[in-house]
C-alpha cells in the first residue's frame, strides 16, 4: 500500500491539466535550488580557510564547534518558513479506505526527502574531510559529520511537531530569533559564548561514538513524536475548523474609523492572520527590519560619503518592507473572491482604498519599530523618516500600478518559499522603480547641493504624494475599473 501511494501521487501530478505549467515552473525552481546548494558546498570547501583569516592562530575544530549552535539556530528559522507538511494531499487521502498510519508515513517521508536537509552534510562534510580526518583520523570525521546531520534532522520532525502543535504560532519563532541576536551580540562583544553550551558535544563526538549514537537515538525519538502526534490530530474537521477559529476576534478596530474602505482593510488584515502565506510574508517583514545592521554597523557605509548614498535604499526597504514584499501582489492575494468585489457597489474602489489604508498602518509601524536605529546617528532616523514619507507618498502608487498588470491568481493555503504562484513578469521588474526611483529624486540636490538638500527633496515629494493622495490612488483604482473583466477572468484560470 506504501508504494501504492507513491504511484497514486506520482499519477496526480502528471494528469494534472497544469501539468505543463508546474513541469516548466519545477524545472526553473530546481535550477535555483541547485544553484542555491552549489553556494553551500563552495562554502563548505573554503570554510577552513575562512575560519583560519578570521581567527588566525586558534584551533578551527575548536571554534567551529563553540559557534554550530548560531547554525542550528538559524536553521530553525529558515525551517520554519519553508518546511511544511503536505495538508492538502491528506485531505485528499484521509476519506479513503486507508490505513491512517500508512498515509502519515508517506507523508512524513515526503517531506523528508528535501534540499534543506543536505544542507548541513554540503557545508561541513568538506571541513570534515580537509581538517578533522587528518588531524584526528576518518573515523573521528564521520562520527563528527554524523552528529552534525543527525542534529540537523532532528530539526526537521521538530519543527513539522511544533508548527502543527501550535498552529503556526510565531511565539516560539520570536523566542529564536531573541536567542540567535542576543546570542550572536553576547559572542561578538565577548560577554558570553552561547555556543560553549553545545560545544562538548561536537568536541565528544570527534573522540568517540557516544553522541553519534545518542542523537541517533533522539532522531528516532523525534520521528515517532511527530508521527505520533500527527497521527492523533489527523481528522477532516479538525483540518477544516482550524482556520476558522484562529481569526474570531481579530479585526483591528482603528480601521473602523475610515467606513467601508476601514472595513475592507479589516478584512485584508484577517487574510492575512488565517492563510499561511500571507503570514508568512507578514513575519518577513517583522524580520527584515533587522536589515539596517548588515549597512549600519559597517563604518565603509556610514563614514564614506560615496557609499552613504546606498543607505536610502536601506532606508526605504526597512520602513515599507511589507508594502513592498505584500503589494507586489496586489489583487492576487483577493483571486478566489474578486468576483465579490465586482458585484458589491463600489466594491472595488473600497477595496483597493481598504489596501492602501493596511499598507500605510503597517509602514507607520515599521517606522516607528526603525526608530531605535538612532543609536546610530540622527542622520539615520532622519533617513528613514523621509524615506517613510517617500513610500507612502509615491513608491505605494508605483508598486500598485506595476502590480495591476496582468495580476494572476494562487492559492492562499500554500507557503510562501519556492512558491511562485501570482508571480508575473511585472514582479519581477518592480525591484527597478524600488531601487532607483528614490534616487530620481534624491540624486539631484545631493549632487548640486548637499546630502540633506537630497533628503529634504525626497521628504517633500513624499509630503505632496500624501497631500494628493485621493487624485493618485484614483489612477490606479480606475485602471482597476478598467481591466477588471478581464483580470476577473484571469483568475478564474485553473492554477
Amino acid at each position: 500500500m506504501f508504494f501504492e501511494l507513491i504511484r497514486l501521487q506520482y499519477l496526480k501530478s502528471v494528469r494534472s491539466t497544469a501539468f505543463a505549467k508546474s513541469l516548466m515552473t519545477n524545472i526553473f525552481l530546481g535550477f535555483i535550488i541547485l544553484l542555491l546548494l552549489s553556494y553551500v558546498l563552495m562554502a563548505g570547501l573554503f570554510l577552513g580557510r575562512i575560519i583560519e583569516n578570521f581567527a588566525e592562530g586558534q584551533d578551527p575544530v575548536g571554534l567551529l564547534n563553540s559557534f554550530l549552535i548560531f547554525f542550528f539556530l538559524t536553521e530553525f528559522l529558515y525551517r520554519y518558513f519553508i518546511q511544511s507538511l503536505p495538508v492538502v494531499d491528506l485531505e485528499s487521502l484521509l476519506h479513503l479506505p486507508i490505513g491512517k498510519r500508512k498515509i502519515m508515513h508517506l507523508l512524513l517521508i515526503r517531506t523528508f526527502l528535501s534540499p534543506i536537509n543536505i544542507i548541513a552534510l554540503l557545508l561541513f562534510l568538506p571541513f570534515s574531510m580537509q581538517t578533522i580526518a587528518p588531524e584526528y583520523g576518518s573515523l573521528a570525521a564521520w562520527t563528527w559529520i554524523g552528529a552534525i546531520v543527525l542534529t540537523s534532522w532532528i530539526l526537521h520532525w521538530f519543527m513539522l511537531w511544533f508548527k502543527q502543535r501550535f498552529e503556526d504560532s510565531t511565539l516560539g519563532l520570536l523566542i529564536v530569533m531573541t536567542i540567535l541576536v542576543l546570542g550572536g551580540g553576547s559572542s561578538y562583544m565577548g560577554w558570553f559564548n552561547l555556543g560553549e553550551l553545545t560545544k562538548p558535544v561536537f568536541d565528544l563526538a570527534i573522540s568517540s561514538p557516544i553522541p553519534l549514537a545518542v542523537l541517533f537515538l533522539v532522531f528516532l525519538g523525534s520521528y515517532w513524536l511527530c508521527y505520533r502526534y500527527h497521527v492523533a490530530n489527523a481528522y477532516l474537521e479538525d483540518l477544516s475548523s482550524d482556520d476558522e477559529g484562529r481569526v474570531r476576534g481579530q479585526s483591528i478596530g482603528f480601521f473602523s474609523r475610515f467606513g467601508l474602505a476601514g472595513e475592507m482593510a479589516n478584512v485584508e488584515w484577517k487574510l492575512i492572520v488565517r492563510h499561511k502565506k500571507s503570514r508568512t510574508y507578514l513575519m518577513l517583514s517583522a524580520f527584515f527590519l533587522l536589515y539596517g545592521m548588515v549597512f549600519y554597523t559597517q563604518p565603509a557605509y556610514m563614514e564614506n560619503e560615496r557609499l552613504g548614498f546606498m543607505l536610502i535604499f536601506v532606508g526605504v526597504f526597512i520602513t515599507g518592507i511589507f508594502m513592498i514584499q505584500y503589494g507586489q501582489l496586489f489583487l492576487s492575494w483577493n483571486s478566489g473572491n474578486f468576483d465579490f468585489y465586482l458585484q458589491k457597489k463600489d466594491g472595488v474602489e473600497q477595496l483597493v482604498r481598504g489596501k492602501y489604508l493596511l499598507f500605510i498602518s503597517i509602514s507607520v509601524i515599521c517606522f516607528l519599530a526603525s526608530i531605535p536605529y538612532v543609536y546610530f546617528g540622527w542622520k539615520i532616523l532622519l533617513i528613514h523618516a523621509v524615506t517613510f514619507l517617500f513610500n507612502v507618498g509615491i513608491l505605494i502608487h508605483v508598486i500598485i500600478y506595476l502590480a495591476l498588470w496582468k495580476p494572476k491568481p494562487m492559492d492562499l493555503n500554500k507557503g510562501a518559499m519556492f512558491n511562485y504562484e501570482g508571480v508575473g513578469a511585472a514582479q519581477w521588474l518592480m525591484v527597478i522603480p524600488m531601487m532607483f526611483l528614490p534616487y530620481v529624486f534624491y540624486l539631484p540636490f545631493a549632487l548640486l547641493i548637499n546630502e540633506f538638500a537630497g533628503l529634504a527633496a525626497l521628504g517633500i515629494f513624499g509630503l505632496l504624494g500624501i497631500l494628493f493622495y485621493k487624485k493618485l490612488s484614483a489612477i490606479n483604482v480606475n485602471r482597476v475599473y478598467e481591466n477588471k473583466y478581464e483580470i476577473s477572468s484571469s483568475f478564474r484560470q485553473e492554477l
